[in-house]
C-alpha cells in the first residue's frame, strides 16, 4: 500500500514523519464532524500561519483552494522540492491578526 499523499505539497507522508489532520472547515467555525485531509505537519502550520479561520472557513474550505492561495502555493513549490521528512520553522512568519 503506498503512502498517503499531503494536499497541499502533494507529496507522499511516509508513516515515521511528523503529520496532522487538518479539518477543512476549522472547528471553531462548526467544522469539528467535517471533513478532514492527512497533512504533513509543516504544511498544516504553514496554513495556519497564512489564514485565518474565518478564512480558511470562507474560502479555503478544499485542498485545491488551499493551493490557489497566492502564500500557499508558493510554500507548497518551495517544500516540494524537499524530502517528505523534511521538517523547518514556518517560513515567512506568522499572519497579521
Amino acid at each position: 500500500m503506498s503512502d498517503p499523499v499531503c494536499p497541499l505539497c502533494l507529496r507522499p507522508i511516509p508513516p515515521d514523519v511528523k503529520q496532522s489532520v487538518h479539518h477543512l472547515i476549522p472547528k471553531l467555525k462548526g467544522g469539528r464532524k467535517g471533513p478532514t485531509v492527512l497533512m504533513h505537519h509543516i504544511c498544516h502550520r504553514e496554513v495556519h500561519a497564512a489564514l485565518t479561520e474565518a478564512e480558511l472557513a470562507r474560502d479555503f474550505n478544499t485542498p485545491e483552494a488551499l493551493r490557489a492561495h497566492t502564500r500557499l502555493a508558493k510554500f507548497a513549490e518551495w517544500v516540494g522540492k524537499r524530502p517528505p521528512g523534511f521538517s523547518s520553522k514556518v517560513p515567512g512568519g506568522m499572519r497579521n491578526r
